[in-house]
């Protein structure tokens, strides 16, 4: 039996490609791939927002590889990949790309939450998000 891997994962300023998690993910014994993108969406808890950046400490990298490794290390999951965007990004850009793949579609969707929630818990970025009104705030989450 293969080891299970880390297949891809990155801290970056371009553009995330879901198509590349996808096929990094890739195994003959896979019979279930799951992925999540997050998504820069126009509101937050009802205010309209028109634009955001996402800033990441030197560490991110380093701490996005250890959520992988730990999601990999699980005895169902054959392959993570998982990307975060940092920098400007606009309203419909993707932020956040997971993917998992495992023999079947359960544990696939039960790893990529996990995987989803770790990074989101421990992965030390930060957004700023401007609002409609001009205002803007800081938010320690990815």
């Amino acid at each position: 039996m293969t080891a299970p891997a880390i297949s891809y994962f990155e801290i970056t300023t371009r553009r995330l490609d879901l198509a590349a998690h996808e096929a990094a993910v890739a195994d003959r014994r896979a019979g279930a791939v799951v992925t999540f993108q997050g998504v820069v969406r126009d509101h937050d808890h009802g205010r309209p927002v028109v634009s955001l950046e996402y800033e990441g400490h030197p560490s991110a990298e380093q701490v996005l590889r250890e959520v992988a490794t730990e999601i990999a290390a699980e005895p169902e999951v054959f392959a993570v990949a998982v990307s975060h965007r940092i920098g400007p990004l606009a309203i419909g850009d993707v932020a956040l790309i997971a993917a998992v793949s495992t023999a079947h579609r359960g544990a696939a969707f039960a790893a990529c939450a996990r995987l989803v929630d770790e990074v989101k818990a421990r992965l030390p970025i930060w957004k700023r998000q401007v609002f409609a009104d001009g205002t803007e705030e800081w938010v320690n989450c990815p």
